[in-house]
């Protein structure tokens, strides 16, 4: 089973950027998605963005369309998320998962990290 870790997380005033990192071991398959989810205390598991690895297509909710952009590394076999003007309500901890399909629920993935914190201060 495929192991991913999250880097890059931190402390971040309103309106700053961040920019993590999820590292897999091993190579996906072209046709897998790497994803982003964001957890905090408010709220259930929130999908962010995804980005299937061979094509890079990539897809967004709403709620960060615009502010944060997936990318991807093959050669590095490192995912990137790219936020920016943050907003307090961007806080949490951020998770990185793969599957084979893009799913707002959490357990269609089947590998997931342990995840980064983000605080955005006010």
């Amino acid at each position: 089973q495929a192991q991913l870790v999250e880097s890059g997380g931190g402390l971040v005033q309103a309106g700053g950027s961040l920019r993590l990192s999820c590292t897999i071991s091993g190579r996906p398959y072209s046709s897998h998605v790497m994803v982003w989810f964001r957890q905090s205390p408010e709220k259930e598991r929130e999908f962010l963005a995804g980005i299937r690895w061979g094509y890079g297509t990539t897809y967004y909710a709403d709620s960060v369309k615009g502010r944060f952009t997936i990318s991807r590394d093959r050669a590095e076999n490192t995912v990137y998320l790219q936020m920016t003007n943050l907003k307090p309500e961007d806080a949490g901890l951020y998770l990185c998962a793969t599957g084979s399909s893009y799913s707002n629920t959490p357990t269609s993935y089947w590998s997931w990290g342990q995840g980064t914190q983000v605080t955005v201060s006010s």
